[in-house]
């Protein structure tokens, strides 16, 4: 073989060996899907924060922020679909719907993907393990107290806006909030409205709450949407002082609601834990450097650890209550 030859063989050796090396690398990085209800939420966006500040930490993970358009279970499955298409390592979804979604995600993992949900939970048979930003009791307790204790005597009658009525985590907080409204025997509940998480849906709801009921003291919405959406239509109907909006926000949506008056307090976990919390648990699952499975310890970088229940769930963190003595501190964070 010519000399020249030999040359360009090797050169196109080495070529080929330093390809197979950047595709070899670029395999070696897990790429996490964190599939949330629908895109262009605040709470979502804050999360996906979390989700790259995790990455960035662990530094071999790339990050897929996606959802669907609106709140349904139909625009999350086309997502899951495509994830699937792409081969990805691990999904990490928000569901609009607990068993809807089955299906596909059991599909995923048949693929060998690793699926937990986060926030809004699936079904256990469509997820390897589910982690609730809090304490379902906890949520539910704390939402009733926050509105309660905003009542003269804790006397009053009160409304719920959730999201969707097939919202896996609103309906199980709102049953949990039932539970503990024994201990506020002055307390009456009205009904239960739903916005879809959608911003004119649930204003329209909420001013029907206040149109409806005149003796109305305060809107529940345990939702980020929601609460939004009630403290506006409690703003435009000159209710301020006689309607108190609480449940679940944003500090970064609620502070000039709080500054008004319209919300005298709400809470929320922090989304960009939530985010960062759910990537860590992916990843280590997806690596095998931690198993699913009930009384599993699963560590979650600098939130500690999550244990499992016998039902592969698990909880972040506490709710935190929000109101004019912090709402600055916290509303330029998210």
């Amino acid at each position: 073989m010519k000399r020249r030859q030999v040359m360009a063989l090797a050169a196109g050796l080495g070529l080929a060996a330093s390809l197979m090396g950047t595709t070899a690398m670029a395999q070696d990085k897990t790429r996490i899907a964190l599939v949330v209800k629908a895109l262009g939420i605040g709470f979502f966006e804050a999360a996906a924060k979390g989700a790259e500040e995790a990455a960035a930490e662990l530094g071999d993970v790339e990050i897929i922020y996606t959802g669907p358009t609106d709140t349904t279970a139909e625009g999350q499955i086309e997502v899951i679909n495509s994830l699937i298409a792409q081969g990805v390592d691990a999904i990490a979804i928000s569901a609009n719907d607990p068993d809807a979604l089955v299906p596909a995600l059991k599909k995923a993992m048949d693929r060998g993907i690793t699926v937990i949900s986060w926030d809004s939970g699936v079904a256990p048979e469509g997820r390897q393990m589910h982690l609730n930003p809090s304490s379902n009791e906890l949520i539910g307790r704390m939402i009733i107290k926050l509105a309660a204790d905003n009542l003269p005597d804790q006397t009053g009658e009160v409304a719920v806006l959730s999201a969707s009525a097939t919202a896996t985590n609103q309906n199980i907080w709102i049953e949990e909030m039932k539970k503990a409204m024994p201990d506020y025997p002055n307390i009456k509940l009205l009904g239960v409205v739903y916005g879809d998480d959608l911003a004119d849906k649930s204003y329209r709801e909420a001013m029907g709450l206040i149109q409806s009921y005149p003796e109305l003291d305060a809107i529940i919405a345990p939702t980020s949407v929601g609460i939004v959406a009630a403290a506006q239509a409690v703003t435009d109907a000159g209710k301020i002082g006689q309607i108190n909006v609480t449940g679940l926000g944003l500090p970064s949506e609620m502070a000039g609601h709080v500054k008004s008056g319209a919300s005298k307090s709400f809470a929320i976990w922090n989304p960009i834990d939530l985010g960062y919390s759910a990537t860590m648990i992916a990843y280590h699952l997806a690596r095998g450097e931690a198993e699913a499975q009930p009384g599993a310890e699963i560590p979650i970088g600098r939130m500690g650890k999550v244990t499992l229940d016998e039902t592969n769930a698990a909880a972040m963190a506490e709710p935190f209550v929000y109101d004019a003595s912090n709402i600055d501190q916290f509303k330029d964070i998210f």
